[in-house]
């Protein structure tokens, strides 16, 4: 914009059709301090939907724990949940949360600001909206679920933190939210979010990081093949391995929603599927769809081809970088780990879609 071409916009304007919270949050996020920024339309429109969907996800909490007070669940049940009542799916949740806090303190006090926007943004979007909110609702949903003071805590827990972390960036929307969904006079004079060491639940953060990269095989398999959403199908998860079986019967319930399964089976052969089936390969796993109605087994091929050429490359990419004298002696210690890491999951992966190719050409 330029005073002396006139075209220039009026902020009060931009308000009135979009409201102050989504214009404060455009103008701090997606640019670094100290440079000129773009205006561009489309970043408002961002902005307001990301206010949209923190408010519609607030909206389904309360909506559904006034249902559930119907049925006998009452705020003192809620409020007496401890840590030892969540299940894995509320300590991921609870644990990313608690993560993003000492994360965005961090940013703040290096006034990293931008950085600390997009942190809320993308957990707030990403990780409890789409995610964890989808995998909460067949708990909800179910009458007979012994579990569900528990996720209505950990939904108002979550979404608590993430207004707070979200309130200096778009105060109006938080604050109303807020206040609506703990009776707190203000958002103002609550405290701030701190990181607390108990929350740090690793493992099942990282079971169900497991589970996350199942649904996302699943989902892009479907894709692939245009298999709507609609159309469910039996899903097979095989694995060797008794503690990754073991993962996924904890999950089954929310797994099987995700991944728009009629229903799941976990074994650790491929016993009773069908060779036909269309395969999605993950670390530690294979996931077996018997879709033989609809499944193109030389677009299979196809697609586990490019999956191996895909590791071939970040292969050779790890590789690549590990017998680099400058990088091994000179990285932090801890950034070399986690490629040696990276590859050896590469290759182990790479082993089981070569099995797949060679099964399916049988």
């Amino acid at each position: 914009m330029s005073k002396s071409l006139g075209n220039g916009i009026d902020p009060l304007e931009i308000i009135d059709k979009y409201g102050a919270d989504a214009l404060r949050f455009m103008l701090i996020t997606g640019n670094a301090p100290g440079n000129d920024m773009r205006f561009i339309w489309d970043r408002l429109d961002a902005s307001r939907n990301f206010a949209n969907k923190i408010w519609n996800a607030s909206r389904f909490i309360m909506m559904n724990k006034d249902v559930s007070k119907e049925t006998g669940i009452t705020d003192e049940e809620i409020a007496s949940v401890s840590l030892d009542d969540l299940t894995m799916a509320d300590k991921w949740i609870i644990a990313k949360a608690n993560q993003l806090s000492r994360d965005v303190t961090d940013n703040m006090e290096r006034y990293e600001l931008g950085v600390a926007a997009d942190k809320i943004h993308n957990f707030l979007w990403d990780e409890f909206c789409d995610w964890y909110i989808e995998m909460v609702k067949p708990r909800l949903w179910d009458a007979e679920d012994k579990t569900k003071p528990a996720a209505f805590w950990t939904l108002s827990e979550v979404l608590t933190i993430g207004l707070k972390l979200l309130h200096p960036y778009m105060p109006f929307v938080t604050e109303e939210i807020y206040c609506t969904l703990t009776g707190d006079e203000s958002i103002m004079i609550s405290s701030w979010p701190v990181a607390d060491e108990a929350r740090d639940f690793t493992a099942e953060a990282e079971n169900v990081d497991i589970i996350k990269d199942a649904v996302r095989a699943i989902r892009t398999v479907r894709t692939d093949m245009n298999v709507p959403p609609s159309k469910k199908a039996a899903v097979y998860v095989v694995s060797e391995k008794e503690d990754v079986r073991r993962i996924f019967e904890d999950s089954s319930s929310f797994f099987g929603a995700l991944g728009y399964a009629s229903e799941v089976h976990v074994q650790s052969d491929k016993a009773g599927i069908d060779e036909d089936a269309v395969s999605a390969v993950i670390h530690n796993a294979v996931i077996y769809i018997p879709f033989s109605e609809l499944v193109d087994i030389e677009k299979e091929l196809e697609r586990l081809s490019k999956e191996k050429t895909r590791l071939e490359g970040e292969i050779k990419r790890g590789e690549g970088m590990l017998s680099n004298p400058n990088f091994v002696e000179k990285a932090p210690e801890a950034k070399v780990n986690a490629e040696k890491e990276k590859l050896a999951k590469y290759k182990e992966t790479y082993e089981q879609v070569c099995e797949r190719i060679d099964a399916l050409k049988k």
